[in-house]
């Protein structure tokens, strides 16, 4: 017992050792150095090949949209709703299944903030994708396309912005809400997949990504959405 030691406790037992063809093996050893895999090298996996190749897929269709009009057409958006914002407007955005929750992320990030190192107020911004209550409601008397629409009739005033988010461009509940943005007086961005769909004739402003596969265009979206609020904060910070 050690001194100091408390006596109602004991020391932990030595690491057991084991017998393997005639040598004596710590498991400590056993720990520090694991036995061999069949021997399939790590880049032969095809589950990690598959996944190194989702990385390389997501970064050239973003490296392609920078070298595009892409920033441009970001940058004119962050302008037009920075100061929308500033004049007492506020940012709107819809979208369904995983681009409803972009929206719900991008709207958060307006109301609250993005970057940590940058102090600034809350943005107004809302999403369109209410309460299940709305939602179920306006589904069940009016029909699902207008679960975006019907509130933004409400909410939405002139001046103000309306992001839809559609990976195709088609998604009824979404161009119905740009219709009704339209009649309005509300700037309608859009952030858009493969060849824009029919929300493109809709969109004042249309950051579109030029692929098929909905992940990637998901992730350019989510990408877009930062790129967006980082800009807009720039502008409002700028008086």
């Amino acid at each position: 017992m050690l001194p100091g030691w408390p006596q109602n406790l004991t020391p932990v037992a030595p690491l057991p050792r084991r017998v393997r063809a005639g040598n004596v093996v710590s498991v400590k050893q056993e720990i520090e150095q694991p036995p061999q895999t069949s021997g399939i090298a790590v880049s032969q996996d095809p589950m990690q090949a598959r996944a190194k190749a989702v990385f390389s897929e997501s970064a050239d269709v973003k490296m392609q949209l920078a070298a595009s009009d892409a920033p441009k057409i970001l940058t004119r958006m962050a302008h037009i709703a920075g100061n929308s914002v500033k004049n007492g407007g506020k940012v709107m955005f819809c979208g369904n299944g995983g681009s409803a929750a972009d929206a719900q992320h991008i709207a958060a990030e307006l109301l609250v903030r993005l970057r940590s190192d940058r102090e600034r107020g809350p943005l107004a911004a809302l999403t369109l994708t209410q309460d299940t209550s709305t939602l179920t409601a306006c589904s069940n008397d009016y029909g699902y396309e207008y679960i975006f629409e019907r509130p933004l009739r409400a909410l939405g005033r002139q001046g103000d912005i309306l992001v839809g988010i559609t990976t195709s461009g088609n998604s009824g509940n979404v161009l119905e809400a740009m219709k009704a943005a339209k009649e309005l007086g509300i700037t309608v961005f859009g952030f858009l997949g493969g060849d824009g769909g029919k929300a493109v004739s809709l969109c004042d402003e249309a950051f579109i990504v030029p692929v098929k596969d909905t992940g990637r265009i998901q992730e350019s979206h989510i990408t877009a959405g930062h790129i967006l609020v980082e800009l807009i904060e720039d502008v409002v910070n700028a008086g």
